[in-house]
């Protein structure tokens, strides 16, 4: 799916173009390369090998997620600070009068998490290269090796438009009738395959939509009649409002993205999600298909 300049995907074609475009309006370029148990410094020398021109990197270990509290509380990937959010971005270039566009190497899990914690902190002008770095090589647009200095940004963080919640905050989006969905692997949601927490399975009542599967064979976003048949095929309404969680708010925010892309309204994301779940054992769990 090819992003639109008002919804919160951009095409690797269309992204070039505003590059070459004034540069008052040109918009900054952020590299969250990541991958599920990949060190910080792995990440970096990927970045180094080959990136956007112009683009920082950003280490979402870091910059997007506050230090994990002894009693897991919080999850694997607790909600940043505004703080820790606004110096990372400004260490990055992120400008308050300049659009940002977030990527990662093709999946777009580093750069979704970005892009949500950015909106939530009232980065309206956020988006998602579409199908990241593989997206932009298949096009044809050149690509820079190296680290870049950029200029030290100014953005002003402030209240954004996107719901939070919490463990109790979930549940109680629950009892009001709110559907929920798992974003993680369909055998983790069964609770077969736990690779990460120490209790397997899944949140009562939720449903499994795993976020890769929102996307096409060459990591891009799928268009919104496929995501709406994904939906009703986990026995979802494509209609009602959403809450997503995952393991750890990563595979979340990538839900969120690809619902909202897809015109299907903005997600409430359990960014604590099940590590933060299961960090209570009074918490129901559930195993086996929903």
């Amino acid at each position: 799916m090819t992003g639109t300049g008002a919804g919160p995907l951009v095409g690797a074609e269309q992204l070039s173009s505003q590059l070459a475009g004034p540069e008052a309006s040109r918009p900054v370029l952020v590299d969250v390369r990541w991958a599920l148990g990949s060190a910080a410094e792995a990440n970096h020398t990927a970045y180094l090998e080959g990136h956007l021109p112009g683009a920082a990197f950003l280490d979402l270990e870091s910059a997007l997620t506050d230090p994990v509290a002894d009693d897991r509380r919080g999850g694997r990937h607790p909600m940043p600070s505004r703080e820790r959010v606004q110096e990372a971005l400004r260490d990055a270039g992120v400008r308050a009068d300049r659009p940002v566009v977030f990527y990662d190497a093709r999946p777009s899990l580093g750069a979704a998490r970005a892009w949500w914690v950015a909106r939530f902190h009232g980065v309206i002008g956020s988006r998602v290269l579409d199908g990241g770095l593989a997206a932009w090589e298949a096009a044809g647009l050149p690509v820079q090796t190296g680290p870049v200095e950029v200029p030290r940004g100014d953005v002003e963080l402030s209240e954004g438009d996107r719901v939070l919640l919490d463990a109790d905050g979930l549940a109680a989006w629950q009892q009001q009738g709110g559907q929920v969905l798992d974003s993680r692997p369909a055998d983790r949601f069964r609770g077969e395959n736990e690779v990460m927490d120490p209790v397997a399975g899944h949140v009562p009542g939720a449903l499994s939509l795993p976020a890769l599967s929102l996307l096409d064979d060459d990591g891009g976003f799928l268009p919104g009649d496929a995501v709406r048949a994904l939906l009703t095929d986990a026995g979802a309404d494509p209609q009602a409002p959403s809450a997503v969680y995952c393991g750890s708010g990563v595979q979340a925010a990538h839900a969120a993205l690809a619902l909202e892309a897809a015109g299907l309204g903005r997600p409430a994301v359990y960014i604590g999600s099940w590590s933060d779940w299961v960090s209570d054992p009074s918490r129901p769990v559930a195993t086996g298909p929903a």
